[in-house]
């Protein structure tokens, strides 16, 4: 064993004693975050426009800062983007992170000289605990890949802008350099296909011990690296086996992903995003990610059927419920107030507290009010594949009620098959039944006739990939909506089918 090896050991143990003591403590940490975020901001515009200087409590700060989405917060966004200070936080931003944007183009999120380092931490100390419980710390010797955008940055008003993935690029521990891949200028490919061949090229004789990134873009590699060795990526790495993942639920893709490897490997769930690092999987064998309370974001959930209301309730971490679908709203160090990040979550613990993501508030089919949400969905197909044995790329789920001759309306599924199973109607014959079994409002509107059984569509290999190039999403940080509530998504898949 290295020395680097052992002291990864011994730092990993520290790390996890810290992690300990704040998530036996949850309400008093998340107390302490709130205040410092009031203090912290009270003589910006922000904290002036809301009155921060007489919030005592969180029921003044419901009463004072109501729930908004980016294009809610975007007059505040765009003067801090302008090069004003004391906007959102004290200062001006250290970077904004570029996302894309649903409506308005792209969304620009402040990251602060506060906020920045939780990002680092977080993904460090995902890993850190990983070694404390397994006691497996020898991969940190060999090479390690994070597939990300690029690291290249604009400059907006003296403040950097980019991809979040590539503005934490520049904060890689020193200690990991030498170990990291690609090299820089891979890394700075824009043209994810070229990026991803210049990848393999980089990597197919080294010793490659950890990859990460969003399942869909790693399936990518790995599938090109098969194809140009010949061999499993297993074979061909001797030494992999941890994965690290964020961004989509791995199920779907595990039984493909294996098969690409030769053999399971350990992986390791993370929930970032622009607005902050959420949450990392701190146990290897209990559901769900723990909640990060400590890394200055404040958290406030509201149940997701009442979101929509005109005054939902807004609950603090201590009035959390188990397998409840709450949309997350937090406050952060960075100068996001009463934000709603988009993502549904479920609490699967509440001691400590441990997340699942359920979907997105907007990705979701209630056609008919029906409430369908992502995890049920992937619930479905995880189960369905571990019965019939069959493999997938993707897959995404919209409704169709255009329909002909009088048939009723249904779910559609859209799915590429790696191994398409035996009997097509068979298998959604027990997609149908599972979303019954955990969807009431499904169940009800299946029996009372207003929908028939959902259908499958099976599409033709790199469906998928086609669909994100034709959308100048193709690789980084993008991901396919699991579901949609409209066709948009669905009918440019069946475009993209061969008509004969």
């Amino acid at each position: 064993m290295s020395l680097k090896s052992i002291s990864a050991k011994l730092f990993a143990k520290i790390v996890s004693v810290q992690i300990k003591k704040w998530a036996a403590n949850p309400i008093e940490t998340q107390r302490k975050v709130f205040s410092k975020l009031i203090a912290e901001a009270s003589n910006t515009v922000f904290g002036k426009d809301h009155n921060f200087d007489r919030i005592k409590s969180f029921e003044d700060f419901a009463s004072q800062v109501p729930i908004r989405d980016y294009e809610e917060l975007k007059p505040y966004v765009e003067r801090a983007v302008l090069g004003e200070t004391d906007i959102l936080w004290p200062g001006k931003p250290l970077y904004f992170a570029k996302t894309s944007g649903t409506t308005s183009g792209a969304k620009y999120i402040p990251l602060t000289k506060q906020s920045l380092p939780h990002h680092i931490r977080a993904a460090r100390n995902a890993i850190l605990c990983y070694i404390n419980e397994t006691g497996k710390s020898d991969f940190v010797d060999g090479k390690m890949i994070f597939l990300q955008g690029s690291p290249e940055m604009n400059t907006k008003n003296g403040i950097k802008t980019g991809r979040l993935s590539g503005i934490v690029a520049h904060y890689v521990p020193a200690y990991l350099q030498k170990n990291r891949l690609p090299s820089w200028e891979t890394n700075c490919i824009e043209d994810w296909e070229t990026k991803v061949d210049a990848i393999v090229e980089e990597t197919k004789n080294e010793n490659m011990t950890v990859i990460s990134g969003i399942p869909s873009w790693v399936q990518m590699y790995f599938e090109k690296l098969q194809k140009n060795t010949g061999k499993k990526v297993g074979d061909l790495f001797k030494n992999f086996n941890l994965f690290i993942y964020g961004g989509v639920n791995f199920e779907p893709y595990r039984a493909k992903f294996e098969n690409l490897i030769g053999r399971k490997v350990d992986s390791i769930e993370l929930f970032p995003a622009s607005e902050g690092f959420f949450a990392f999987q701190d146990k290897q064998h209990e559901k769900g990610m723990l909640l990060l309370l400590s890394s200055g974001i404040f958290y406030e959930f509201v149940e997701a059927s009442t979101f929509f209301d005109k005054n939902p309730v807004r609950l603090t971490i201590g009035q959390v419920k188990l397998k409840t679908n709450y949309v997350m709203i937090v406050s952060t160090d960075a100068g996001l107030w009463g934000y709603n990040v988009g993502d549904t979550v479920q609490f699967t613990s509440l001691k400590p507290y441990r997340v699942i993501v359920s979907g997105r508030i907007k990705h979701f089919i209630s056609a008919f009010g029906e409430h369908v949400i992502g995890k049920e969905v992937e619930q479905a197909m995880k189960e369905a594949i571990s019965k019939f044995h069959f493999t997938i790329s993707e897959f995404t789920v919209a409704p169709q009620t255009d329909t002909q001759n009088g048939e009723l309306p249904y779910h559609e599924w859209l799915i590429e098959f790696e191994k398409a199973p035996k009997n097509l109607a068979e298998v959604a014959k027990y997609l149908d039944e599972n979303m019954r079994n955990q969807n009431s409002y499904y169940f009800d509107l299946i029996k009372g006739k207003v929908l028939q059984p959902l259908k499958i569509f099976s599409l033709n290999k790199d469906s998928f990939q086609r669909y994100m190039k034709s959308q100048g999403k193709l690789g980084g940080q993008n991901k396919v909506p699991r579901l949609s509530n409209d066709r948009k998504i669905a009918d440019d898949l069946v475009k993209l089918q061969p008509t004969n």
